[in-house]
Order: structure tokens, then C-alpha cells, then sequence
């Protein structure tokens, strides 16, 4: 009966040393899962991070362009019309003269 009771705590303290083991590698295994999936977390950060600053780069030179394209458009504009005044404005004072004192 003795060995009897003995083999029962030996086998429960077995029992208890087992699932503390699993216990602590189900642990270590959550700890390294949660690791594992922040690095690849950062590592697609990074990369996300990586794209948008590519992208903002190649915006902000598109930008840049267009912004200049259109000031050659109305610096190109301003000159033209500076010409057309310079040419026709003593016509065109003329023309208003006439047709207000009719």
C-alpha cells in the first residue's frame, strides 16, 4: 500500500513537472511566434515605408515639372501679350476714343 501511495506522488509529480515543461514551451513558442510575426511586421513596414518615400520622391519631381512647365506657359504668355500692347496699343486707344465719342 505503501508503494502503492508512493508510485501515485511520484507519478503525479512527473505529471506536474510535464505540464509545467509544456507549459513553458507553449510559452517560449507563443514568445517566439510574437517575434517572428513583429519582424515580419517591421520587415514589411519597412518596405511599405521604403515605397512611399520612392514615390514620393518621383511625385514631387513630377510636381516640380509640371510647376514649371506651366510658369514657362505664362511666362511665355505675359511676353505675347506685353508685345501684342507694345504694338497695338495707340490702335486700340484710338479704337476706344472713336467709338466712345462716337
Amino acid at each position: 500500500m505503501q508503494d502503492m501511495i508512493k508510485r501515485i506522488v511520484e507519478a503525479d509529480a512527473e505529471a506536474r513537472a510535464l505540464e509545467e515543461a509544456n507549459k513553458k514551451a507553449a510559452d517560449e513558442e507563443r514568445r517566439r511566434i510574437d517575434e517572428e510575426a513583429a519582424a515580419i511586421y517591421q520587415k514589411y513596414m519597412d518596405k511599405a515605408k521604403e515605397e512611399i518615400s520612392k514615390s514620393e520622391a518621383y511625385l514631387e519631381k513630377r510636381t516640380d515639372r509640371k510647376l514649371k512647365d506651366v510658369s514657362v506657359k505664362q511666362e511665355s504668355a505675359l511676353i505675347k501679350l506685353k508685345a501684342d500692347y507694345e504694338q497695338n496699343r495707340d490702335r486700340w486707344v484710338d479704337e476706344i476714343v472713336s467709338r466712345v465719342t462716337g
